[in-house]
C-alpha cells in the first residue's frame, strides 16, 4: 500500500491519469446499466440486447488498427483528450434514445461509443511507461488495473442505483465523467510532449503501418503468445457476462441480489488477485513468470468449472472469486511484461490490437453463451466456458517447454527515455 500512496503522492502525471480513470470508468458503468435497461424495454428484448453487444463488438475490430496507428503517429495525450470529448458528445446523444425508442438509435450510439474507447484506453497503456520510472511501472500498472476492477464493482452498483433517478441522469453523469477525464488528461506534462520517440511518418500508408505492427508482434514470441492466450481466455471468459445473470436468476433463484453477490465476489477476487500479482511481480524472474501464467490459467479454468457445478450460492461465490483472482494475476503480470518490453514506436498498435482482439472475442463469446442458453443449462455452458479458457495453459506451457518464449531484450526506449513526473 505504501508504494501506491507514494506513487500518487510523488507522480503528478500518474495522479492525473488515475483520477480521470476513476471518474470515466464509473461513468461507463452508468451508461452500460442504462443502455441495457432501455434495451430490455423493447419488444424482443433478447434480440435487442444481442444487437447492442454486436454493435459494440464490430467497431472494436475496426477501431483497434486505426487507434493503434494514430497513437504511434501523434501526441498520445491529445488523442486521449479527443477520445474523451467525442465520447462525451456520444454519451449525451443517448438522451435522444430515451424518447426515440427505435433499435437503431441504441445500436448506432453504442457503436460510436465503443469505437472511440480504444483511442483512450490504449493511449493510457502506451503513456504509462513514459510517466512512470522503471521502478514505478509495475506499481502503476497494478494500480491502473485494480482501479478498473474496483470501478466495475462500485460502478455497476452505483449505475443500478443511478438509474432509479432516470435514464437522463445516468447519461448526463456519463457525459460529465468524460469531460472530467479530459480535463485530468490535459494536465499531463512532459518535455517534448507525448509523441512516440520515433513517431510514424504521416505520409506512410496507415494500413502498412498497422501491418508493420502486427509483424513486430509476431516477431517477438512473448508478445504473440500473450495475444493468443488473451484470445483463448476471452473465448470462454466472455460467457461469464451472461452466465452471472443466469446463475443468479435461474440456478440459485436469488434474483437481482444473487446477480449482485456473484458480481461482487468476482470483483473481490479480481482485487485480491491484483494484490497477489503486485507482490509476485516484485519477486519472480522471467522463467518463474512464465510458469506462474500456466498455473493461474489452470486455476482459473478449474475454479470456473467448479463454480458452475456448486450446489449453493455461497460455494459458487468462493470459486468465482478464485477464478477471477487467477485472471487478475495473469492480466497484471502480462501487461507489466508488455510495458517493460514493447518498443515505444509500437506501443499504440500493440495495446490497441490486444484490446480489440480480447473484447471482440468476449463479445462473440457473450452472444454464443446467450444463444446456447436457449438449448443448454447454465451449468453446462459454464463448464464448457471454464474448460475452453483453461486450454490456454496447454498452449502456453507447450511453447514454454519448447523454449519458444524467450525473454525479449531491453528495449531501446527503456534505456534512453527520460521519465518526467510533473513540472
Amino acid at each position: 500500500m505504501t508504494a501506491f500512496v507514494r506513487l500518487l503522492r510523488d507522480n503528478r502525471n500518474y495522479r492525473a491519469v488515475w483520477t480521470g480513470q476513476i471518474v470515466s470508468e464509473i461513468g461507463d458503468h452508468f451508461n452500460n446499466i442504462a443502455v441495457l435497461s432501455l434495451a430490455m424495454e423493447h419488444e424482443n428484448a433478447g434480440l435487442v440486447v444481442t444487437g447492442v453487444f454486436l454493435s459494440r463488438a464490430v467497431p472494436m475490430l475496426i477501431a483497434g488498427p486505426v487507434a493503434g496507428v494514430l497513437l504511434d503517429r501523434m501526441d498520445r495525450r491529445r488523442v486521449m483528450i479527443a477520445s474523451d470529448l467525442v465520447r462525451a458528445v456520444v454519451a449525451l446523444g443517448f438522451i435522444f434514445a430515451i424518447t426515440h425508442r427505435e433499435n437503431w438509435v441504441l445500436f448506432a450510439l453504442s457503436a460510436m461509443l465503443m469505437f472511440a474507447s480504444p483511442f483512450f484506453t490504449s493511449g493510457r497503456s502506451s503513456i504509462l511507461p513514459t510517466i512512470a520510472t522503471r521502478e514505478e511501472l509495475h506499481t502503476a500498472n497494478t494500480m491502473t488495473q485494480t482501479t478498473a476492477w474496483a470501478s466495475l464493482t462500485i460502478g455497476t452498483f452505483l449505475g443500478a442505483v443511478g438509474t432509479q433517478f432516470g435514464y437522463k441522469a445516468a447519461f448526463l453523469f456519463n457525459t460529465l465523467s468524460f469531460l472530467i477525464s479530459a480535463l485530468c488528461v490535459s494536465r499531463l506534462h512532459k518535455p517534448g510532449g507525448f509523441r512516440p520517440v520515433a513517431a510514424l511518418k504521416q505520409s506512410v500508408s496507415g494500413l502498412r503501418d498497422y501491418l508493420d505492427g502486427l509483424r513486430y508482434m509476431r516477431s517477438v514470441p512473448l508478445f504473440s503468445s500473450i495475444a493468443l492466450i488473451s484470445v483463448g481466455w476471452a473465448s470462454g471468459g466472455g460467457a461469464a457476462q451472461v452466465l452471472f445473470s443466469l446463475f443468479g436468476e435461474k440456478v440459485f433463484h436469488a434474483g437481482p441480489m444473487g446477480i449482485g453477490v456473484i458480481w461482487g465476489c468476482a470483483g473481490i477476487g479480481l482485487l485480491i488477485g491484483g494484490t497477489i500479482a503486485y507482490w509476485l511481480g516484485k519477486r519472480i524472474n522471467f522463467d518463474q513468470y512464465k510458469w506462474t501464467i500456466a498455473i493461474v490459467y489452470v486455476i482459473h479454468g478449474g475454479a470456473y468449472i467448479l463454480f458452475s457445478q456448486m450446489p449453493t450460492l455461497a460455494w459458487a461465490c468462493v470459486f468465482i472469486a478464485l477464478s477471477r483472482g487467477a485472471v487478475a494475476v495473469s492480466s497484471v503480470l502480462n501487461v507489466s511484461q508488455l510495458m517493460h518490453h514493447v518498443d515505444d514506436r509500437y506501443r499504440g498498435r500493440i495495446f490497441a490490437t490486444l484490446e480489440s482482439l480480447t473484447w471482440s472475442t468476449m463479445m462473440v463469446s457473450m452472444m454464443a453463451a446467450g444463444a446456447a442458453s436457449t438449448i443448454y443449462s447454465p451449468r453446462t455452458i459454464g463448464a464448457w466456458a471454464g474448460a475452453i479458457s483453461s486450454t490456454t495453459a496447454i498452449f502456453w506451457t507447450w511453447r514454454n517447454l519448447r523454449g519458444k518464449i524467450p525473454e525479449p531484450p531491453r528495449t531501446r526506449n527503456e534505456e534512453t527515455d527520460e521519465v518526467t513526473h510533473a513540472i
